[in-house]
């Protein structure tokens, strides 16, 4: 049996995403004067192909090519994998969700055809464009990077793909031109008073950090403080006039396969009185978090033996008690969370002991930022909806490959902090493959701390590390770990992370619902993100949530 490194761990049934070897690079020819007339040819000769007219695909697409779909050729997503793929896709597709058209989209800057680097070092140049998509269902977005094929005599191919459906036909949002006037001129008379008027036009429904619709105002800071982003939920569900009911709960729940319709109750508190109101939606959307329930090691002898003041998981940490000066804390994980209990617990005056068992990926946050963001999410940036095109536009395999260059670029960044993290004992890992935290957040959701500090206090010992060892019981004031070592305890929190999305919806939903529900998150066979936002198994259920596609 190969045993499995900790850095390629995920969660159980993601894949490993494909082997990507980069297009190997040519200077058969010179850079292109007019990355127009490049990305215009190759659009012809694509929109031949969709409308039948005689055209090989592989003049199109390199041998090793992608095209990512986002509902534009099916009701799924899919990353389609070089051009005999390709080809059986647009002859056999659903004809109603068939692409018809791309065509360049020129209304900025930015999304006019360039030539820009395909990866991280800037060797491998090619042309970039931005698209409008036509499909018989609707209209969307895409983008396609060209690069000349070695192989080929320096001809211009696709090396990535992709579309995006973004507005169907018929049911288009009522933003910009198709705004709701507010205010209806003239006599009308046994119209409604103005403020039933209000009642009923705000009874609507709207839908990476800036919201739809409404961005963060330019002096917000870059970082959003848990209570300033909760008021700015509240102006913003009155801005766009949503439909919120807070210190509600869901009490019950049926689905009618013949109606094709939910029966929901649920308690509300209003006005200072409990109500029950009964709901018939079409769909239910989950959507608390991209992790489940928490995941608590109840498997270890001697839990309930424990006579210390704390033991408890991360969840439910509340914060460090006063008054506490000498106490021993004891963090079991090495994550996000552990990290920033494990430095909460220390600022509060505790001799603070994390537990690491395996290995644990480390970036500092400014370095992330740079390197990863940069030029795309940043103050620099694009648009955040044009970001978004490119950021999505990547196929994971592809994104991965060119993570490892940004991982060791991080790395060589912060390698002061990381050996100071090796000395003290501390378990590195650079995610699957080496792809770093990109990698490792999709396949494994966890696994990973970006450094606001805790790294610093542990490569200086003011936070201790126990590696390498599993818990073999807890005792009334210790840990005894396989090894034999005792480790002393006042208060113990297991920041061991979260089950799967799917055991919340068991909590809500009941069991016949969640038995029928897929797994979610992690690599499916094409490498997309397994079941978030789609088809989860049970029809009009979905599940929302994470940062990335």
């Amino acid at each position: 049996m190969v045993e499995i490194p900790p850095s390629n761990h995920g969660i159980p049934g993601s894949k490993m995403l494909q082997h990507v070897d980069l297009p190997e690079i040519t200077s058969m020819q010179p850079e292109p004067t007019d990355p127009q007339a490049v990305a215009s040819a190759w659009l012809e000769g694509f929109n031949n192909l969709i409308t039948g007219h005689d055209q090989n695909i592989e003049a199109l697409f390199l041998d090793a090519s992608y095209w990512r779909d986002l509902l534009c050729t099916t009701w799924n997503f899919h990353t389609y994998y070089g051009p005999s793929k390709i080809v059986s896709v647009l002859k056999g597709s659903d004809q109603k969700c068939r692409v018809q058209l791309l065509e360049l989209d020129l209304s900025s800057d930015i999304k006019k055809p360039t030539l820009c680097p395909i990866d991280f070092h800037g060797s491998l140049q090619g042309v970039q464009a931005f698209l409008k998509v036509e499909t018989k269902l609707g209209r969307g977005r895409g983008l396609v990077k060209l690069v000349q094929d070695a192989r080929d005599g320096g001809k211009w191919k696709a090396f990535i793909l992709f579309t995006t459906l973004e507005q169907l036909e018929g049911h288009e949002e009522s933003i910009n031109a198709r705004r709701p006037t507010g205010v209806d001129h003239g006599s009308h008379p046994g119209r409604l008073n103005w403020q039933e008027r209000r009642i009923v036009e705000a009874n609507c429904e709207g839908s990476y950090d800036h919201m739809p619709y409404l961005n963060f105002p330019p002096n917000w800071p870059i970082f959003t403080p848990k209570d300033k982003l909760a008021e700015w939920f509240e102006i913003y569900a009155k801005a766009l006039e949503l439909n919120v009911w807070t210190k509600t709960s869901l009490t019950s729940s049926t689905w009618d396969e013949g109606e094709r319709r939910w029966t929901l109750t649920v308690k509300r508190q209003s006005n200072g009185r409990d109500e029950i109101r009964t709901l018939h939606p079409r769909h239910v959307i989950q959507a608390t978090g991209h992790s489940g329930e928490p995941y608590f090691p109840s498997h270890i002898k001697g839990l309930d033996s424990f006579k210390g003041d704390r033991l408890v998981h991360s969840s439910r940490f509340t914060g460090p008690q006063p008054n506490t000066q000498g106490k021993k804390a004891v963090i079991v994980g090495c994550c996000n969370s552990g990290h920033d209990i494990a430095q909460d617990y220390y600022e509060h005056g505790y001799e603070v002991t994390m537990v690491q068992r395996s290995s644990t990926l480390v970036v500092s946050c400014e370095n992330l930022i740079d390197v990863d963001m940069k030029g795309v999410y940043s103050e620099s940036g694009p648009p955040i909806e044009d970001a978004d095109i490119l950021s999505m536009s990547t196929p994971n395999a592809v994104g991965a490959r060119l993570k490892v260059d940004n991982t060791k670029e991080i790395n060589r960044r912060d390698a002061p902090l990381l050996r100071g993290l090796q000395g003290a004992g501390f378990a590195l890992d650079n995610g699957p493959e080496g792809a770093g935290l990109f990698a490792k957040y999709l396949h494994r959701g966890g696994g990973y701390y970006i450094d606001v500090g805790a790294s610093q206090l542990i490569a200086e010992g003011k936070i201790k590390i126990k590696q390498g060892q599993e818990i073999e019981r807890v005792n009334p004031h210790s840990l005894t770990f396989a090894d034999g070592s005792e480790l002393e305890a006042d208060e113990i929190v297991f920041a061991t992370g979260y089950q799967n999305m799917r055991e919340t919806a068991r909590k809500i939903f009941g069991d016949e619902l969640a038995d029928r529900v897929k797994d979610v998150w992690g690599f499916d066979d094409e490498g997309e993100t397994r079941t978030m936002w789609r088809r989860t198994g049970h029809p009009g259920f979905w599940f929302f949530g994470g940062k990335n596609l």
